[in-house]
């Protein structure tokens, strides 16, 4: 794989896939409707498959860590336990 610079920060490198000829063959016909290349059509679904992979962890994340703090919910236990178990 090679490095290529552009606007001197993001780096590009090559990536090689293998595919099946029927499916080339189908992405060139939805990349031509779509105005781009099927390089572009992959980079974009790649990139939009790893930001929501990235999201979803953010997302987790937060939510464990909100159950493992707790919720209080309000209101006031004016009982003890043995008096809510009482016989």
């Amino acid at each position: 794989m090679q490095d290529k610079t552009q606007s001197g920060k993001d780096k590009k490198r090559n990536l090689t896939l293998r595919l099946d000829a029927n499916l080339i063959r189908k992405a060139r016909v939805l990349a031509a409707q779509r105005g781009a290349s099927i390089s572009r059509l992959l980079s974009k679904q790649i990139e939009l498959l790893v930001r929501d992979e990235d999201r979803y962890n953010v997302a987790k994340r937060k939510s464990l860590e909100w159950i493992r703090q707790g919720f209080h919910l309000g209101g006031k236990i004016t009982a003890t336990r043995d008096e809510w178990h009482e016989r």
